[in-house]
């Protein structure tokens, strides 16, 4: 597979009489790193679980380069997912396996799977896990459980273990809404590294528009289920997102949810 541009057209998704994405049309060249904001329900992270599949769409299609990603089934969307490697919110690893070992759960697809389950991993996985740990500085968590180390490295140790799955586009979901600003900061810092270094595609999913502004090249802003914003950082101005918005940058960061984070989803 080769680096090729993200085509969405007339994307769409309901949940019964609700319309979570509404015929959103989108262009990621290869290489971008592309921010979607957005109020609670705006639509954000449906759009990218439709993306890997996670989510099947009402209607719409998705492609990647000559690759109909809609319209695959079986192994060829297991590889899909595999190119495609999703980073979630609450980092989902497992708590009583070490750090290395979770990383090395990226690799699963690109072997068979006992062997994988039971540890079997080559020593060249081995190495890879390793030095994807060293390069985000969690070496030394390395054979610690998953469990006991601070929400920042585990969120570090599923980006290692996503990029063991050797993708082509990395989505995000929210991958700092739980931490502390420093370590959004080591977090947002790693996935901009990925994207320059690497030149893998990414799309993240945010809820802070400084934290766009700052790292991306490209601001998707979405309000109900469509999109109403599509541009570079320094278009977005505290004029337009109150344009957009009706409320300004302060209000639109202030809406609280009742477990105490942000109402942006």
């Amino acid at each position: 597979m080769q680096h090729s541009t993200l085509d969405l057209r007339d994307l769409t998704r309901r949940f019964g009489p609700k319309l979570a994405v509404d015929g959103v049309s989108l262009s990621v060249p290869p290489g971008q790193m592309l921010g979607i904001l957005g109020r609670s329900g705006a639509g954000k992270s449906t759009l990218l679980r439709m993306i890997n599949r996670l989510i099947e769409p009402t209607a719409g299609s998705i492609r990647y380069g000559d690759i109909d990603v809609t319209a695959l089934k079986g192994k060829p969307l297991r590889d899909w997912r595999t190119a495609c490697a999703m980073i979630f919110q609450q980092f989902n690893l497992i708590p009583r396996l070490d750090v290395l070992s979770n990383v090395l759960m990226g690799r699963l697809n690109h072997r068979a799977t006992l062997p994988s389950l039971l540890g079997r991993f080559s020593a060249a996985e081995r190495a890879m896990a390793l030095q994807a740990l060293e390069r985000f500085d969690l070496l030394e968590t390395a054979l610690v459980r998953a469990g006991q180390v601070s929400g920042g490295q585990q969120q570090r140790a599923a980006i290692c273990r996503a990029l063991l799955q050797q993708p082509q586009l990395l989505l995000a979901d929210e991958p700092i809404a739980s931490l502390d600003p420093h370590n959004a900061r080591v977090v947002m810092d790693a996935l901009r590294r990925i994207n320059q270094e690497d030149g893998i595609t990414v799309l993240c999913n945010l809820h802070h528009i400084d934290t766009a502004r700052s790292y991306c090249d490209r601001i998707v802003a979405m309000q109900s289920g469509r999109i109403v914003f599509d541009g570079p950082p320094a278009d977005l101005t505290p004029e337009r997102v109150r344009d957009i918005y009706g409320v300004s940058e302060d209000e639109f960061h202030s809406t609280a949810m009742p477990d105490g984070t942000l109402a942006l989803a």
